[in-house]
């Protein structure tokens, strides 16, 4: 790469001091906290678990000891980039084998640069490119400390550390955000479906407690339900059309991402058959425990869509049950609970069918308080999506910058930081 005059590009060998290993039968301690691979999180880039086990009886690949600003970059199938900064807090504690600790020379790089440095792509597409193994894929401390990174001089790393630790802030900041309200929807959704909106007396049933007045009907009573295409058929070339198709992947809790859509090959007889309508109820089959029966509603982003066979599509009487309601109550307590009792259960997965979907026992209120509660969590949705689509536009943020400043491709001094720096409140008139 083409680096300014005043950079270097060297190994982080060069770069790094040597850590310790932990003996226990030199220094017993009467416990050890420990972070394993599986501790650091791939999304947040940052520890978010730890455990503690007594001295004597701690895991035999818990040997390393870090301290405080130190990197650890996962060896263990390092393209899925668990990388963290330790954290004041387990400064003198271990971490697994599996990690290669990166401790920085201060008077050659700081903490935060070498933190960023292991994030960027070129260095993470190296290092993966050295893994070993099949079943257990990984790569040696050695491979990793023997990656170049560009070094500035010291002041210009601490510039560009700053400018990076501000858009990952924002960017965390907007994650917090949209979590806290989502939070505030879970809740929401619990009270509204257990009290209603008319502070009436409730009655039991076996999935939690409803108002007193609300109807209880089978979803086959009042909603249809369509099941989806198959894919892999074998189709003549005369009668078949390709269109899009609503997948799993594109099917969320509580909203649709609609991102990359596949198509899928059908016959064109058949389009009518599997064909979404506005307002459909689209709802997963399987997933795991805490996610089974996600979906939402299809408002028509495409002119025209199936789904595929693991995704149903309920489709309302909207003379006795409104879909944004009935997509809110499958996503609630309430309906959690149903298809959490009803459904195929494995180690780790669950999934029901239609059989299973058709019976599930929806509540009705009147067609005024579905609207109403429906208009509630509409707008609490609103704020999600809102707080989904600035964190998005920050990450993308982050990383360009990332690989920019990383590379001295653009520079601290020529950027502005006006979008990134806090929102001050104005001063009142004095």
């Amino acid at each position: 790469m083409s680096l300014p005059t005043s950079w270097d590009l060297r190994p982080l060998a060069e770069l790094t001091l040597s850590t310790t290993t932990w003996n226990p039968h030199a220094s017993p301690r009467k416990a050890i906290r420990y972070v394993d691979v599986s501790g650091v999180s791939r999304d947040e880039l940052r520890i978010v678990a730890e455990a503690s086990h007594p001295g004597i009886s701690a895991p035999g690949r818990a040997r390393k000891l870090v301290r405080s600003g130190d990197t650890i970059v996962a060896t263990v199938r390092p393209t899925l980039r668990r990388i963290a900064q330790v954290p004041p807090g387990l400064d003198g504690e271990i971490v697994s084998t599996a990690f290669c600790v990166l401790r920085p020379d201060p008077d050659q790089v700081t903490p935060d640069f070498l933190f960023y440095a292991a994030q960027l792509d070129d260095f993470m597409e190296s290092v993966g490119a050295l893994e070993t193994g099949a079943s257990y894929p990984a790569v040696r401390d050695s491979d990793v400390l023997a990656q170049c990174i560009p070094v500035p001089p010291l002041a210009e790393q601490h510039e560009i550390a700053a400018v990076l630790n501000l858009a990952r802030s924002s960017y965390i900041h907007e994650r917090q955000s949209e979590s806290a309200t989502a939070n505030l929807k879970r809740a929401a959704m619990r009270a509204l479906f257990a009290r209603g909106l008319r502070d009436e007396p409730q009655k039991e049933t076996e999935f939690g407690p409803v108002p007193e007045s609300w109807d209880v009907l089978l979803l086959k009573e009042c909603c249809s339900v369509q099941t989806g295409v198959a894919k892999g058929r074998r189709l003549a070339d005369s009668e078949i059309a390709e269109v899009p198709y609503l997948r799993v992947a594109n099917v969320q809790d509580g909203h649709l991402d609609l991102t990359e859509m596949k198509t899928i090959t059908i016959r064109k007889s058949e389009l009518g058959r599997y064909r979404l309508q506005d307002g459909d109820v689209v709802l997963t089959e399987g997933g795991d425990f805490d996610k089974l029966g996600r979906g939402f509603i299809w408002r028509s982003q495409l002119d025209l869509c199936v789904h595929q066979n693991h995704v149903f599509a309920v489709r309302t009487m909207r003379s006795r049950l409104l879909p944004d309601f009935f997509a809110y109550q499958a996503q609630s307590h309430y309906g959690k609970a149903y298809f959490l009792k009803v459904a195929h259960k494995t180690t780790n997965l669950a999934c029901i069918n239609a059989t299973k979907l058709k019976a599930f026992p929806v509540l009705l209120p009147a067609l005024a308080e579905q609207r109403e509660i429906a208009s509630i969590l509409d707008a609490i949705d609103r704020k999600i999506d809102l707080h989904r689509r600035k964190r998005a536009v920050l990450d993308e943020l982050f990383r360009a910058l990332l690989h920019k400043l990383m590379t001295g491709e653009i520079r601290v001094a020529d950027l502005d930081l006006s979008e990134l720096a806090p929102k001050r409140r104005a001063e009142p008139a004095a």
